[in-house]
C-alpha cells in the first residue's frame, strides 16, 4: 500500500493560474513530479522554469482542454516521460456569469466545452493508463455551485453539476482497476476565474462580495495534497469547502 505524495505523477489542466497554479507548487514543493497544461504556455513556461530552478521536477505542455488530441498528448507526455501517472487532476474551467434573459450563448458553448467536455477529455487521455497500472487518481474539480443554483449563474450550475454526476458515474465504473475519484467543490476562492465575466454589472457585484470572503488558492491546493495523500485503499470521494463567511 502506498501513501504520500513524493514521487506521484501528476498532471494539471488550468494550470497557468489560481487553483492549478496554487497547487502545482503545493505538490511540487511535497516531491511530487508535475505537469503542466494550460492554454497560456508562456505561464505555464515561466512556472515550470522557476519550480525547475528550486530542484523541483515539473513539465509544462501548452494545452487547450476542448482539444482532445491536445490532451491525451499531455497525458501520454507524462507517461513517456516518468513512466506513468499517477493522478489527473482536472481542473481548467470558466466562469461567465449570467443571467440566462441575456441570452450569452456563445459563452454557454464555452463553458459546455471547457468545464464538462474538458473534463471528459481529461478523463479520457488518463484512463486506460490507469486501468493498466491497475493504478491511479483522478481529481475532477466541481464548486459550490455544483450543489446549488443561484440566478445568475445558472449555466455554470449546470456545468458543475454534471462534473460531479460525471465524477459519481466514473467512480463507480472504476473499481475494478483500483482507481481513486475524488470531486472537490471550492466556495469563494481568489482566482482569476471572475475575469471570465464579460457582463461588467455582474463582474462587479460579484468581485465586490468576493473579495470580503474569498480564501487563497492554497487553500484548494491542500485539499488536493490530503486526498492524494492518503493510502490507495482510502478512497476520498468528495470535498466540499467554503470560506467560514461565505453564506451561500
Amino acid at each position: 500500500m502506498s501513501q504520500g505524495i513524493e514521487n506521484k505523477v501528476v498532471v494539471i489542466t488550468g494550470a497557468s493560474s489560481g487553483l492549478g497554479e496554487a497547487t502545482a507548487r503545493h505538490l511540487a514543493e511535497r516531491g511530487a513530479l508535475v505537469v503542466l497544461g494550460a492554454r497560456r504556455g508562456d505561464r505555464i513556461d515561466a512556472l515550470a522554469a522557476e519550480l525547475t530552478s528550486k530542484g523541483y521536477s515539473v513539465v509544462a505542455i501548452k494545452t487547450d482542454v476542448t482539444n482532445r488530441d491536445q490532451v491525451k498528448n499531455l497525458v501520454d507526455t507524462a507517461v513517456q516521460r516518468f513512466g506513468r501517472i499517477d493522478v489527473m487532476l482536472n481542473n481548467a474551467g470558466l466562469m461567465p456569469l449570467a443571467p440566462l434573459e441575456r441570452l450569452k450563448i456563445d459563452e454557454w458553448d464555452r463553458m459546455i466545452d471547457v468545464n464538462i467536455k474538458g473534463v471528459l477529455h481529461g478523463v479520457a487521455a488518463a484512463l486506460p493508463h490507469m486501468k493498466t497500472q491497475k493504478s491511479g487518481h483522478i481529481i475532477n474539480v466541481s464548486s459550490v455551485y455544483g450543489h446549488v443554483v443561484d440566478p445568475g449563474a445558472t449555466v455554470y450550475c449546470a456545468t458543475k453539476h454534471a462534473v460531479r454526476a460525471l465524477s459519481e458515474g466514473l467512480r463507480k465504473e472504476v473499481k475494478p482497476y483500483n482507481i481513486r475519484t475524488t470531486i472537490i467543490s471550492p466556495g469563494a476562492v481568489s482566482t482569476e476565474l471572475l475575469e471570465h465575466i464579460s457582463e461588467k454589472d455582474i463582474q462587479a457585484g460579484t468581485k465586490e462580495f468576493v473579495s470580503k470572503i474569498a480564501v487563497g488558492p492554497e487553500t484548494f491546493a491542500r485539499a488536493v495534497a490530503f486526498a492524494i495523500n492518503e493510502p490507495d485503499d482510502v478512497d476520498i470521494n468528495e470535498i466540499l469547502f467554503r470560506p467560514t463567511a461565505q453564506p451561500v
